[in-house]
């Protein structure tokens, strides 16, 4: 069948790799992909996917036997209801189940209300009620801007000053515009974080692999929460025992809750997780692959990812097919000078064939373009650099000699992914 994956970043990279080895894929599409992509299908660059409207009347003329919705923008539009009107298959929750991912004070409420076991949070709309209730709460204090911000409108604030600076990017300066206009204060919880991606087909809620990301910037997890500056698979916090306390306290409510709200959930649901000695907790739900545990995952996947999608699609998930290749895998985040803040483009990329010869390596291209025969940087951040092995040591080590042979003006990256793994094993 003719396949369209929506989407343009290193996760839309990776699907897009893995569902071209799948036997269902006669034709890739991807929309609006990008120059990277092209060796894998066929650019779509003036679609708009934001417009429901226009890619299912794109779907439909083309005859696309399903679409997979990559970012979260288009599933926050609609754009999944539109193409399920029309009959076609389709990977990604509808509008309404969206809102876990676009309101956070929607899915907070939605934990509230079926017992899923996250941290107390109260929303506000105005800084002075806010900064009054978070001060009663301690420091340090979570604050998330309500609405979709690119994994940047979240701070957690280890003083007074942070708290108000963070209040006033929303309200005042509306740095993350009508997304900031609400605003969640949130207990803060210590632990470990690990990411849990599952596929869910409406009825069926099954995990993947779990995968731990890297948000902070910096060496040590220090300074401000980026999209992410990497991850490993697996995450040995995770293991069989918390596995079973995470679907119990977590996995079934949040199953239960969706289908008594009747919320039309077919694609993927992220459940970022944070774990102590109290057990596990939600920290957030996202309503699509991550990234970048996205890049790690898909080179671990022994499956066929377009018919486990289609499944989804179609209501019919059969958890036994998911299958996991041993060993580890680790990806390093290759950013611009300047991210998670302001930063250059068009900064010419050197190494890239040589670095791909490495043994086990995947590049998937983040946030870059294609000039004079070339790449150039285009975003914050530029590459993901992937590798397994038998082994974190092994992968993680393969991913950083790919890094080193890779070039442009300005690249920074962290120098610690997987620490954690390497020392638990």
């Amino acid at each position: 069948m003719k396949i369209l994956l929506l989407g343009s970043g290193g996760r839309e990279h990776a699907l897009a790799a893995k569902l071209k080895e799948s036997a269902l894929c006669e034709a890739l599409f991807l929309a609006p992909g990008s120059a990277a992509m092209r060796a894998l299908g066929e650019c779509v660059v003036n679609l708009e996917v934001l417009d429901p409207v226009l890619v299912k009347d794109w779907a439909v003329e083309h005859g696309i036997g399903l679409v997979v919705i990559g970012p979260e923008g288009p599933l926050a539009a609609g754009v999944a209801d539109a193409l399920r009107q029309a009959g076609i298959p389709t990977f990604g929750p509808g509008k309404q189940a969206a809102r876990l991912e676009a309101s956070k004070d929607f899915a907070k409420q939605f934990m509230a209300r079926h017992q899923v076991a996250t941290a107390a949070a109260k929303s506000f709309e105005n800084r002075p009620s806010a900064l009054e209730y978070a001060l009663t709460r301690g420091f340090p204090v979570v604050v998330k801007a309500d609405g979709l911000a690119a994994g940047k409108g979240v701070c957690v604030a280890t003083d007074r000053g942070e708290l108000e600076a963070f209040l006033d990017e929303c309200f005042e300066t509306k740095a993350f515009g009508d997304a900031g206009a609400k605003v969640l204060i949130e207990d803060f919880l210590d632990g470990e974080e690990a990411s849990l991606l599952c596929f869910c087909d409406g009825q069926r809620l099954e995990p993947m692999a779990a995968a731990q990301d890297h948000k902070r910037i910096a060496d040590g997890d220090q300074g401000p929460n980026t999209g992410g500056m990497g991850a490993y698979s697996p995450a040995p916090v995770l293991d069989a025992a918390m596995l079973a306390q995470v679907r119990s306290l977590i996995l079934e409510p949040t199953l239960r809750g969706l289908i008594a709200e009747k919320l039309d959930f077919r694609g993927c649901l992220y459940v970022g997780l944070m774990i102590n000695a109290k057990g596990p907790r939600v920290v957030e739900y996202n309503v699509r692959f991550g990234d970048p545990e996205t890049q790690v995952l898909v080179p671990r996947m022994d499956f066929d990812l377009g018919e486990i999608m289609l499944a989804c699609a179609e209501g019919r998930l059969d958890p036994t097919a998911l299958r996991w290749k041993p060993g580890a895998s680790a990806c390093v985040v290759l950013a611009s000078q300047g991210y998670p803040g302001a930063y250059p483009k068009g900064l010419a990329i050197s190494g890239l064939e040589q670095a791909a010869k490495a043994e086990g390596v995947s590049i998937f291209h983040a946030g870059s373009a294609e000039k004079d025969g070339g790449f150039v940087s285009s975003g914050g951040r530029v590459l993901n650099v992937c590798a397994v092995g038998k082994d974190f040591k092994e992968a993680i080590a393969r991913a950083y000699k790919a890094v080193d042979a890779i070039r442009f003006e300005g690249m920074h990256f962290r120098k610690d992914i997987g620490h954690r793994a390497l020392t638990r094993n």
